[in-house]
This record gives structure tokens, sequence and C-alpha cells, in this order.
């Protein structure tokens, strides 16, 4: 599971109520609450919050509930091109306990997920074209930038304003603590807008220990957001452009599609399937 996620999870994996995974107005009051005071803590803190509020707010994003939506991931070869097919999955993701579902969008008969404890592949046996640990939330990390810094065990700080496609960007960039999740010791420059405080993209890196066996990291990304919608009162990405930041190589490119908010989701639905197989820690 990637980055801080697993931490959240496990934090927070108890506080909806019983039946549905959405959280009360107390519990999202509570929590929103906590953030507010430990991002004032900081400068990249502030600017990150400012962010947060352009986009909605913090508790806008908490009483979305569950969130679906497509998400179409297509790599990219040293010109542009598509290179393979595109990783493409509808997905239902828990935004507050970081837990989601992925259905094939080729194939609905196939699915797989991460339950805030472990991942799982249905039917036992079947063949996904990706990490099913590493993925299942990732795509939601991107997408759900910028309120993910307002949770535990982000460190952020304020770094020297740069420039994105010609126009300036402020930056604020953003470590991890020890411990948490599959690769702690992943980075990230989100890269803001100066007058509307809107996310326009992150540069990264991603240390997971499974595609970096050796340790270290991957070259860092350049992520190039692109569009904007708003649902349920939030505002989040319409698509990306990816790079490798050093050379400029295209990396990747991406759609957000489908967006709906799914409140009355059942908190089983987060839940290993009975006839799903769990997949291995890394």
């Amino acid at each position: 599971m990637p980055r801080l996620l697993l931490l959240i999870a496990l934090l927070f994996a108890v506080g909806c109520g019983p039946d549905l995974a959405a959280p009360s107005d107390r519990e999202v009051e509570a929590r929103v609450a906590d953030a507010e005071a430990r991002l004032a803590e900081s400068e990249g803190g502030r600017l990150v919050a400012q962010a947060i509020e352009a986009h909605g707010g913090l508790a806008a994003w908490y009483r979305t509930g569950p969130l679906r939506y497509r998400y179409v991931y297509t790599r990219l070869d040293s010109l542009g091109e598509p290179a393979g097919d595109a990783l493409d999955t509808r997905q239902l993701v828990d935004t507050w306990s970081a837990r989601a579902v992925h259905t094939l969008a080729a194939d609905p008969s196939v699915s797989f997920g991460w339950t805030g404890a472990e991942a799982w592949v249905r039917p036992a046996g079947a063949d996904v074209p990706t990490n099913p640990r590493f993925w299942a939330l990732t795509p939601y990390y991107f997408v759900s930038m910028p309120f993910v810094f307002a949770d535990p065990g982000v460190t952020l700080t304020l770094a020297d304003p740069d420039s994105l496609e010609g126009r300036p960007v402020d930056v604020v960039h953003a470590t991890f603590a020890a411990g948490t999740g599959d690769a702690p010791d992943d980075y990230y420059d989100l890269l803001l807008d100066p007058e509307t405080h809107r996310v326009r993209g992150l540069r990264y890196v991603v240390s997971y220990a499974a595609f970096n066996p050796d340790g270290g990291h991957t070259p860092e990304t350049l992520m190039i957001y692109d569009g904007a919608q708003t649902v349920g009162g939030v505002t989040i990405q319409e698509g990306f452009r990816s790079f490798l930041s050093a050379t400029g190589q295209p990396k990747a490119r991406g759609t957000v599609t489908e967006v709906a908010p799914a409140p009355e989701t059942p908190d089983a639905t987060f839940g290993t399937p009975a006839d799903a197989e769990v997949q291995p820690e890394l």
C-alpha cells in the first residue's frame, strides 16, 4: 500500500458507522479540527490549508463519502505514443479510511482492492495487469490532492517558488514519518497556483520496495494536472500528463471520468470478498 495511507487506514478504519462507510458529522468535525490545527503549525501547512479551501474544503471532502470514478492510465514511449494497453479501472474509494475496490473496465468480472489491512484479487488467480497492493490506492492519492496532505504523518515544508509551463507556482515539499505505509521514503512537491491556490501539478518519487529491491526510489516524475471538475462541492482534476523531470521525456497520461459521490455505500463493500485471493504483503 503506498505512502501514508496504510497509517490512515489503521487510525481511522473504526471511525465510521457500523453500516455505512461514510462518517458522521461529529467525526468529520473532529478530524477537520485536528487537521487544521496541524496545518497551521508550519508555513507549508498553511499553504496546503489554502489549497484545500480552494478545492472545496476538508469537511466537504469527507462528507462526500466514498467516491466513484473511472481512472485511465496510459504509459507512453519516448515519443509520447501509447506503450501497451491502458490501465483502465472503475474505482470505489473510501476517502475516510483509505480503502478501495477496483473493477477492470474491460472485464467487470475481475476486481481487486485494499481493505485497510490486506490486498485481494477476485476471482482467485485472475490476471490483473498491475500490482494490486500498490495500485489500489495510488490513483486515489493523485486524484485527492491536496486533501491527503492534511493527514497525520505528513511533514510539509515551504520550498522556493518555481514555474510550470511558463507560469509561476508556489511549492510545498512533503515527506513522511518513518514507518508510514509501504513507501515512507516517497516525497512530493505540490505545485500550487499562487493566485487561485489550486493544484497545478506535482513532482514526486516512488520508493515502494517491490519496485526498488535494492533501495532508493524511482527517477523523479513531473505530473501536470489538466482541467477541473467539481463534484459534491469538491474540485478535482479531469486528467494529467506526466514526464521524467530530468529529461522532459513523456511518461504517461490519464483521465478521471464518471466521478460521483457514493455516500450510501455499505461499509462491508470494502472487505475482502469470500471468493477472493489475498495478496502478499509486498
